[in-house]
């Protein structure tokens, strides 16, 4: 009698046991859930401030791209030519500079870009025939050159291939303070209107 007592005391703990471990697996379970519920607020909260960054970045490149700003755009015969930045420096110099593109059917040398002036005419295909007009003060401005007769300004060596483009520079003495704008003019191109900025 006393074992059949002991035996059922036995299998209610038991059933007491299962029972209680089965109560504790299920809340376990919620909690899991509950757990990925607090991952993915943790994701959404922090997917804002990610795509904010992003935002940021984008501002970041419309604010720099100012500097990438075109002054000036002339089209001749598959050939253009951008100006990018027309700079005085404290040196008493004009520095304006940009991009030429090939738009030809074949390699372009800037042949037809060269100086007429017999100091300047071993220069090649560059910008040697360029030049800076000051149509209020009535002044041509020539390329600057050394005292070997190289102009400061760029020789495109061995030419630009079809659809490529070049960055190019040219440096002139710089026109008066009070003068703004000036043209460019570069032999078979239109002239280009830019207005000119102090160096830093």
């Amino acid at each position: 009698m006393k074992l059949r007592h002991t035996m059922r005391s036995r299998r209610a703990m038991a059933a007491v046991a299962i029972t209680t471990g089965l109560v504790l697996t299920v809340s376990g379970c919620g909690g899991g859930g509950g757990d990925d519920d607090s991952k993915s607020d943790k994701k959404s909260s922090t997917s804002g401030p990610a795509k904010d960054a992003g935002d940021g970045a984008d501002d970041k490149e419309a604010e720099d791209s100012p500097s990438d700003e075109t002054l000036a755009e002339v089209k001749s015969n598959g050939i253009t030519l951008t100006v990018t930045s027309a700079e005085r420096d404290e040196g008493g110099f004009l520095t304006v500079s940009g991009k030429v593109t090939n738009g030809t059917s074949g390699i372009w040398v800037a042949s037809e870009w060269r100086s007429d002036e017999n100091e300047l005419k071993k220069n090649g295909g560059s910008l040697a025939g360029a030049a800076i007009v000051d149509a209020a003060a009535k002044k041509k401005y020539l390329v600057l050159r050394d005292t070997t007769g190289r102009c400061l300004c760029t020789k495109f060596e061995g030419g630009i291939n079809q659809n490529q483009s070049a960055d190019w520079f040219a440096q002139f003495p710089a026109p008066p303070e009070n003068t703004s704008k000036v043209e460019l003019q570069v032999p078979t191109m239109p002239p280009a209107a830019i207005e000119l900025s102090e160096g830093e």
